[in-house]
């Protein structure tokens, strides 16, 4: 498996090798070894699932606060997303700043979001499937969100003139300026300074 920082180092995109023949491919498409080889010790607990029936579709900006906090790693199966994390840690050198990148069921490319980190996708095509591991449980009480629509971000979801597919609670999500200062980041000090 390739692993490769983006342009917030924190936040690595995966991509499996793909062994073809002519009945199709092969792939491992998650390797604990390969994260710890980067120096990343996490250990998901669940996988979970969610079904977008139409291209447009906006989920996000979400996030777990503190102590349910929840290191990703983000794959799209079917179809293919736009995704993106928002580095929402106090301190950090690029807080308030987000990394967006493809992932497809074809370059089966994942995004690798650790806690401190606000998360959310817009799909590409109709019928799309995203899995993700996260590594510690949903908890209710520490859910978290960002409008996905905030100026202040100015995040470009690639919709492409189509009006956004949202959730009436995702259009309740409060703009960025009113983030909580429930992840701290001691700057210039590494992603090992950095906590909730």
């Amino acid at each position: 498996m390739k692993v490769e920082t983006t342009e917030i180092p924190d936040v690595l995109l995966l991509t499996p090798k793909r062994f073809e023949d002519s009945r199709g491919y092969f792939a491992e498409t998650y390797s604990a070894r390969a994260l710890e080889d980067h120096g990343i010790q996490t250990r998901f607990i669940q996988d979970n699932m969610s079904y977008s029936e139409r291209a447009g579709t906006v989920r996000g900006l979400h996030y777990q606060a503190p102590p349910h906090a929840q290191t990703k790693l983000i794959r799209c199966t079917r179809g293919a997303i736009i995704d993106v994390a928002l580095d929402i840690r106090i301190g950090s050198p690029t807080y308030g700043r987000y990394v967006r990148h493809l992932l497809s069921a074809e370059n089966m490319c994942q995004l690798y979001i650790p806690a401190g980190f606000a998360h959310g996708f817009s799909t590409l095509s109709d019928n799309t499937e995203v899995h993700y591991k996260v590594d510690a449980r949903y908890a209710p009480e520490c859910e978290r969100g960002i409008a996905f629509d905030d100026g202040m971000l100015g995040i470009d979801w690639r919709l492409g003139g189509i009006s956004p597919a949202v959730s009436d609670k995702d259009r309740q999500l409060p703009g960025f300026e009113h983030l909580e200062p429930e992840f701290t980041c001691i700057a210039g000090s590494g992603a090992e300074a950095c906590a909730s």
